[in-house]
């Protein structure tokens, strides 16, 4: 009999991110590539929520239905996705990081392409011990002072 662990072998890792349109609401012309990576089994949407910041700073979430208008008719395929697991205190969170007058989207999703490489650690007993993420004008800003140092100049 496996245990209710055995369930979750192949789950990938877990990230979400929170992505602020300053003072507008979302355009809907990035959603194209997020369906393509879902399309594409790379990613599983668990959650996507999106947070509205008033002038006077008061957040709420925002429902999808409030989005989709004309300029945003492809938002419509996401209604539905919600595991439950994005809360008032994640909306909160993400309040408190995004401009007066802004709206943001927060999306949790499953890497997919990572859950057979994850399981198959889990079974041969590795343990995952640390995780990051390196933002890319950090990584070019590493590169350039890499390349500047190589060459004996200053970035």
């Amino acid at each position: 009999m496996s245990n209710e662990s055995d369930a979750f072998d192949d789950v990938g890792p877990i990230d979400y991110l929170v992505v602020e349109y300053p003072g507008s609401r979302p355009t809907g012309k990035a959603l194209p590539y997020l369906v393509d990576l879902v399309d594409r089994g790379l990613i599983r949407i668990l959650d996507l929520v999106f947070v509205r910041k008033d002038p006077d700073g008061s957040v709420a979430a925002v429902e999808l239905a409030n989005l989709v208008q004309d300029e945003n008719p492809d938002l419509t395929v996401f209604e539905g996705a919600s595991s439950g697991l994005l809360g008032q205190d994640d909306v909160e969170e993400a309040g408190a990081v995004i401009g007066p007058g802004s709206t943001a989207a927060i999306v949790m999703y499953e890497n997919l392409w990572a859950a057979p490489l994850a399981g198959a650690l889990r079974r041969s007993g590795a343990r995952l011990v640390a995780a990051g993420r390196i933002p890319g004008p950090d990584l070019i800003a590493a590169l350039d002072s890499v390349e500047a140092a190589a060459s004996g100049t200053r970035p």
